[in-house]
């Protein structure tokens, strides 16, 4: 036997009348990116993580709804929230914007590169060069853009002597399943998810964990003709096994596991979010 086992209490306690919960998952202090943060699950996200007492960076190319969200997350929870008109898709925007994040918040401890589009292009054999391109350059370079000015950050804090940090690729279940008439979307979901696991085992040396997040059927902008669609109601979603349209907010849950302490060591991971779906 190697040392002492050491006891962990995580069950809730009561003091006083009050519930004390985990304390790892207290986000106090923390401060998350989140791009494509004005909508969908990008805010679904980034609320639960303010609610939970994290300082919140959003990305987003629509002025509009980065004022939005921004009102909205601080209406939310004592925490401070600040938007940027980033195009992921621009490299030398990107790192301009890291550099503009990490000034005003002194620091960024989680990255969410969850900013990405999809667009109908036909049967694959049809499909248009220029949209593949498009999706590529947004869902494939825009995350790995964001993740390596992170990385960067996060290194070059550990070598400082503040290691830590968490990087997220949000993927899809297109990247796992067959989409047809989607390869170009699903090609940079797969490549996501390898990013993921290469950015993960060369960073733990830093403290740095990189996951993955596959979303099924959510009810958001890009899933719009779906949810309008009646035969799409009447065979698919009966074959979730929640019964129902994911929602955004039900991303908030593994946004602040993979941003709290509680996740120092879960790195390198896929986590399946579709009430079911690619098990059923």
């Amino acid at each position: 036997m190697i040392g002492k086992p050491r006891r962990f209490d995580t069950m809730p306690k009561i003091l006083g009348g009050i519930v004390l919960t985990y304390k790892a998952f207290d986000l106090t202090g923390k401060v998350a990116l989140v791009t494509g943060g004005n909508r969908g699950i990008g805010l679904g996200m980034a609320m639960a993580m303010a609610q939970a007492g994290a300082d919140i960076a959003i990305w987003g190319t629509n002025a509009a709804n980065n004022t939005e969200a921004v009102a909205q997350l601080s209406g939310e929870a004592d925490v401070t929230a600040q938007a940027w008109q980033v195009n992921v898709a621009d490299e030398t925007a990107v790192d301009a914007a890291f550099v503009e994040t990490v000034s005003a918040f002194g620091r960024v401890d989680s990255v969410f590169a969850n900013a990405g589009i999809g667009k109908l292009a036909g049967a694959f054999s049809q499909m248009d060069t220029q949209a593949y391109r498009d999706v590529l350059a947004v869902n494939l370079d825009g995350v790995f853009f964001t993740l390596r000015a992170a990385a960067r950050h996060m290194v070059e804090r550990a070598e400082a002597g503040d290691p830590g940090g968490s990087l997220v690729g949000i993927a899809s279940l297109a990247a796992i399943e067959g989409a047809a008439r989607n390869q170009h979307y699903a090609a940079t979901k797969g490549a996501v998810i390898s990013m993921m696991k290469s950015i993960a085992v060369e960073h733990a040396r830093y403290g740095v964990r990189a996951n993955a997040i596959l979303p099924g059927w959510i009810a958001t902008d890009m899933t719009e003709g779906a949810q309008n669609s009646a035969a799409f109601a009447d065979k698919v979603i009966p074959r979730v096994p929640a019964r129902r349209w994911g929602e955004p907010e039900d991303f908030g849950g593994v946004a602040v596991y993979l941003t709290s302490n509680a996740s120092a060591y879960h790195s390198g991971d896929l986590f399946v979010i579709d009430g079911g779906y690619s098990i059923f």
